[in-house]
């Protein structure tokens, strides 16, 4: 039989009532709902902080200073700024000589990247050719250059001379890594055949990923030509892998050029013909020891390659990604 407790006279008084928990605060209540969730992201965020937001934070300080490693750090404003745009005329045209080379190798990297990947699609051995293209991008951009001095050497001995006196379009030796005509333009050549292979194993995946029901449909409302697939049906369902392709060219091509323009020109590159933003900031920072100026070259070349790939995100994103 159950314990009937007396409310009455003869109850006992000794008990303490229950202790009322205090409302949690916001916080509280944050961490208590997802405290496990921000465990799991601590790592990524330490990682985050140590190596991208403080080094572009002290980046940013030391462009306002003078510092040359061997003295403390002096303040002193806006000068290594006034300076790169005002009197630094290489500098001006390092930034001419970067946009040029960015604006003609990027689309053309990725166009041509896609169009390979797609035309290798079409085929059953595809896993062989995959490989032929991607193997450059295996290679070191150094070791490449090696292979690429030689065959735009400046003597009679270069596989490129070579080739012309043959067929007689030149009489004598051209040198194609002295003249400032040639210069930039055999850079780029390099750096599309080296930087093609990323994206193009990105679209080679991307392509196999497409729905085949959409072709079926496509082809009941009237679509024919394997152009019209493209457009109307492989692009659209392709567009994260385009995406990714885009943010992957604008990066590589602000910075992965400073190692062939070093290998196959030398720093500095007769005339500045095939000077970049990244030889700028090499020359200053591990040449000159001048680091608040290198520092401020270094913060220009993240307005540009961050701005640019905003750029990109807003062009080809939708509201939902």
């Amino acid at each position: 039989m159950a314990e009937v407790k007396s409310s009455g006279p003869g109850a006992d008084t000794t008990a303490q009532p229950r202790a009322v928990a205090a409302p949690k605060t916001g916080l509280q209540r944050i961490f208590a709902q997802y405290g496990v969730s921000y465990a799991f992201l601590l790592p990524y965020m330490i990682f985050f902080f140590a190596f991208l937001i403080i080094p572009v934070g002290v980046a940013i300080w030391l462009s306002f200073t003078y510092f040359n490693m061997l003295e403390p750090p002096r303040v002193i404003g806006w000068s290594n700024y006034r300076l790169l745009f005002l009197e630094d005329d290489i500098f001006v045209l390092s930034i001419r000589n970067t946009l040029f080379f960015a604006v003609i190798t990027g689309p053309v990297s990725l166009t041509a990247s896609f169009l390979l990947a797609w035309f290798i699609n079409q085929i059953r051995v595809r896993t062989i050719y995959a490989l032929a293209f991607y193997a450059p991008s295996l290679t070191s951009a150094i070791a490449m250059a090696v292979v690429w001095r030689i065959v735009f050497s400046g003597d009679r001995y270069g596989y490129m001379n070579y080739f012309l006196m043959r067929m007689g379009f030149i009489q004598e030796p051209f040198l194609w890594l002295i003249d400032q005509r040639t210069m930039l333009p055999v850079i780029m050549f390099v750096m599309l055949w080296m930087s093609m292979g990323n994206n193009f194993l990105v679209f080679l995946a991307g392509l196999q990923t497409v729905n085949t029901e959409l072709y079926e449909a496509g082809k009941v409302d009237g679509i024919s030509h394997p152009l019209q697939e493209m457009w109307y049906i492989t692009l659209p369902s392709m567009k994260p892998q385009v995406l990714f392709g885009v943010i992957n060219a604008v990066v590589l091509m602000f910075s992965a050029g400073f190692e062939i323009s070093l290998s196959l020109a030398g720093l500095p590159s007769p005339l500045y013909a095939a000077h970049m933003i990244l030889s700028h900031l090499y020359d200053y920072a591990f040449i000159r020891f001048e680091m608040g100026y290198a520092a401020a070259i270094a913060v220009i070349l993240f307005i540009i390659t961050f701005g640019v790939g905003q750029g990109a995100l807003r062009l080809l994103s939708t509201k939902d990604e």
